[in-house]
């Protein structure tokens, strides 16, 4: 059976595990605790190096990067394929793909400027900050998470991902005004990929950020979250509690993104 090292929370190991239920295929958990760094640890590092999750082991075969994870499951069985079979769907698939990586950095920007440094300012003085962050074997991802934690959402960052975020909204609003996936009338690899990091947003209380200029994407979301697999894949590791607690903590926050996200959209 697959082991699949993940992170209740974490968007990329949602994203695999969504791809994974979509497949039908099973796999065992083993999950790390991120907030206590469970991912710097040497074993675990000597899986994957960047310390981060999910890490997808098969057999003696160890897979890292989500999205490559999820075109590596999706090649496991023909069945319920999500890679589309057009070739102008499989070239728009693989673009979505790579833009994950930008995307994901946009959440995480999002998270840890708000609720995320909520928690760890709260919970760890500044000398286990600074020990933890010391812990992230690679640089430029420490500087980022120094700077978020340090700045919140006043961070370069966020104003540098809007960009991001309203690029992505658009594309899926252009898409979904043609058909009812993001690659066609078939779900697909894309909207596996991307749907966590939706998610994510709408359930740090900010769907304000497309349900007037792209409502497509609202709509598409509501979609995803209605079938099998995204039960399988986030509702039996976050409990209905927990999901009305981070919204909770989040509402403090929006009126200052929403105040950002305007004044960027009127530039």
């Amino acid at each position: 059976m697959l082991k699949l090292y993940n992170g209740s929370t974490s968007v990329c190991s949602v994203k695999v595990r969504v791809g994974l239920a979509e497949k039908g295929i099973e796999w065992e958990d083993v999950l790390l605790n991120l907030p206590k760094g469970e991912q710097h640890d040497p074993e675990y590092l000597k899986l994957n190096p960047n310390g981060v999750v999910p890490t997808l082991v098969d057999d003696d075969v160890i897979v890292i990067e989500s999205s490559v994870i999820l075109e590596y499951v999706d090649a496991l069985s023909s069945k319920n394929t999500l890679m589309p079979s057009d070739k102008a769907a499989m070239a728009e698939t693989k673009v979505w793909l790579v833009r994950c990586l930008d995307i994901h950095a946009a959440i995480n920007t999002m998270t840890f400027s708000t609720v995320m440094r909520d928690k760890i300012l709260a919970n760890k003085t500044p000398e286990e900050i600074e020990a933890s962050i010391a812990k992230m074997p690679i640089p430029k991802m420490a500087a980022k998470r120094r700077d978020l934690i340090e700045n919140g959402t006043d961070s370069q960052h966020v104003l540098s991902d809007f960009f991001t975020l309203r690029r992505m909204f658009d594309d899926m609003q252009a898409a979904l005004e043609k058909s009812k996936w993001l690659t066609g009338d078939q779900i697909g690899l894309a909207d596996v990929a991307v749907v966590a990091y939706v998610d994510r947003l709408e359930r740090l209380g900010m769907e304000g950020l497309w349900q007037e200029r792209t409502p497509k994407v609202g709509q598409w979301l509501k979609a995803m979250q209605a079938r099998p697999s995204y039960a399988r894949a986030l509702e039996r590791y976050v409990s209905a509690e927990e999901s009305a607690a981070t919204r909770a903590a989040a509402q403090k926050h929006w009126p200052k993104i929403k105040q950002s996200w305007e004044a960027f959209l009127r530039q």
